[in-house]
């Protein structure tokens, strides 16, 4: 697993990412990644999703239903990049404002793909970025300046299960 992250400052990194070579094809793994409707089986925060618009292509809404220990929240998103085999994308609203945006890209390497997963808070140029915080904090758990930590454990956490059910014989 490879880990990348940029700070915006010393103390709060607004992107994370991590990457994992999956034994499959970039067909498969980008069917797998691109579909909401099986983020439950893969996140460690998501244990719902309602998939609004179907198919899913660029501008696709749903809505993702998270927990995290005692704390449960939902979010609002919207598909912004869902080209096949390459990158699927997508935007995140949260108490009526957008917050994230998360996505994976994929590389072919042989018959293996290189994924990607990445996530950029957006909440840092927006005038309610401090209110949002403080209302992700109560409902999440998680402090504005430890989410890309989680997020990137997260990450790995979704790679690793993404790896497991692609490369596990059928």
């Amino acid at each position: 697993m490879e880990s990348t992250g940029s700070t915006g400052s010393a103390e709060r990194e607004w992107v994370a990412e991590e990457s994992v070579l999956v034994g499959a094809p970039v067909e498969r793994v980008f069917a797998l990644v691109a579909d909401p409707r099986r983020t439950p089986e893969l996140s460690p925060e998501v244990f719902r999703v309602w998939l609004r618009d179907s198919p899913v292509e660029e501008g696709s809404r749903f809505v993702g239903f998270n927990r995290r220990g005692p704390f449960v929240w939902f979010t609002s998103c919207e598909v912004t990049a869902h080209v096949p085999e390459r990158v699927h994308a997508f935007r995140v609203y949260s108490f009526g404002m957008e917050v994230a945006l998360w996505g994976y890209r994929l590389e072919p390497v042989g018959g293996s793909t290189r994924l990607t997963e990445y996530w950029h808070d957006l909440r840092r140029d927006h005038w309610s970025a401090s209110l949002v915080s403080f209302l992700g904090r109560v409902f999440t758990g998680v402090r504005a300046d430890r989410r890309a930590a989680l997020n990137r454990a997260g990450m790995r956490t979704t790679l690793d299960r993404v790896r497991a059910a692609l490369e596990t014989p059928v």
